[in-house]
């Protein structure tokens, strides 16, 4: 039976994948140990939505296993290794701020997790698709140096430079540039997975993220921006905002359609690729019009305050230029934008919260 391996099966985007991958046919063998809990705390917690996709589908199977002991994920995998199709790698340490906390849990995660799943598909699966979810942090504080100017509600890009009418390219720079521990993390890995792809000519592709958002998204105050800030406005919880006046910009792109565009990927592979993706100038926003569209939705006046200190190595100002990947898929579409994800985000928590502070 065509299989799938999709690692962080409990997170956001690993959900859909599995979500996708098994209406699509594909037993799916989930690997998740729910670290984000041990990350962000119990509120932040995936086992409610592992548990939930198992009562969903029969064909998909979750594994408690941690991605750095390759022993162990051998020992899974290489039953299933002929028929083995697709390995989505979503399983990460996401934070910023967490990541220089830990950084050997960091960077074993991030890094050497990556690598041992290459290692696997190398060996066992060379033909299989390899995609990896890697983030725009690659790019360090790089886009930081780009000429802004300040409007009334967030930072723009100044209108004759080159970013501004589709956002930043695959062009940029990835090093001489602060990254956070994460960040480098990340480079470590994203430059891994493109050199498997070179160098043992398989089909591995980086898909450098954006904000990653949806209804199923486990927000916490370290990550998940959108839907940690709409658990606030729900339960009335003061939101911190951490530096850039709160109008530091994100794009903000729908788990489903980064799903669909790791579909079309793998039905036509293109080796060692890599894709900015995120909202583009479709769907994107600042944290202050973030809270405006959350207070409107509601008809709640939201409780935040500004820290003036922001986020070491955080973006002032980030909107992804997907034209590349849309020149290689143009089939591939948006489904949903910023204030339609907020709004699912919104809808989504009320059912789980039932009305009660998280």
């Amino acid at each position: 039976m065509k299989t799938a391996v999709v690692t962080g099966s409990g997170g956001l985007i690993g959900s859909e994948t599995v979500r996708r991958c098994a209406k699509e046919g594909f037993l799916v063998l989930g690997i998740d140990n729910d670290m984000r809990s041990y990350f962000f705390g119990d509120q932040a917690s995936t086992r409610w939505l592992s548990d939930s996709l198992q009562e969903q589908y029969e064909n998909f199977i979750p594994h408690k296993l941690d991605i750095r002991d390759y022993a162990k994920l051998e020992k899974l995998l290489r039953e299933h290794a002929v028929d083995i199709e697709l390995i989505v790698h979503c399983a990460a340490q996401p934070s910023h701020d967490w990541a220089a906390r830990e950084p050997l849990t960091d960077f074993s995660v991030n890094a050497n997790g990556t690598l041992n799943l290459l290692e696997f598909t190398r060996q066992y699966a060379p033909r299989a698709t390899f995609i990896f979810t890697s983030t725009n942090k690659v790019y360090g504080d790089l886009p930081n140096t780009l000429p802004l100017i300040e409007t009334a509600t967030r930072w723009e890009v100044q209108p004759d430079h080159p970013y501004a009418e589709q956002g930043v390219d695959e062009s940029m720079p990835i090093d001489k540039c602060k990254h956070s521990v994460f960040g480098a993390s990340k480079v470590a890995a994203d430059i891994m997975v493109q050199e498997y792809g070179r160098y043992f000519d398989m089909n591995t592709v980086c898909f450098r993220g954006g904000c990653l958002t949806g209804p199923d998204h486990s927000g916490a105050q370290l990550h998940g921006f959108l839907s940690y800030l709409a658990k606030c406005v729900l339960t009335g919880t003061e939101y911190t905002v951490f530096g850039y006046k709160g109008k530091q910009v994100r794009d903000n792109i729908h788990s489903k359609d980064l799903v669909d565009c790791f579909m079309h990927y793998h039905k036509n592979p293109r080796p060692a690729e890599v894709y900015n993706i995120g909202g583009s100038r479709h769907s994107n926003c600042s944290v202050l019009e973030a809270i405006g569209i959350c207070e409107e939705m509601t008809g709640k006046r939201m409780k935040y305050s500004i820290d003036n200190a922001n986020r070491s190595g955080d973006h002032i100002w980030w909107i992804s230029d997907v034209s590349r990947f849309r020149s290689h898929y143009p089939e591939w579409n948006y489904t949903h934008d910023v204030k339609s994800i907020i709004g699912e985000i919104m809808a989504g928590l009320d059912k789980r919260l039932g009305g009660k502070p998280c």
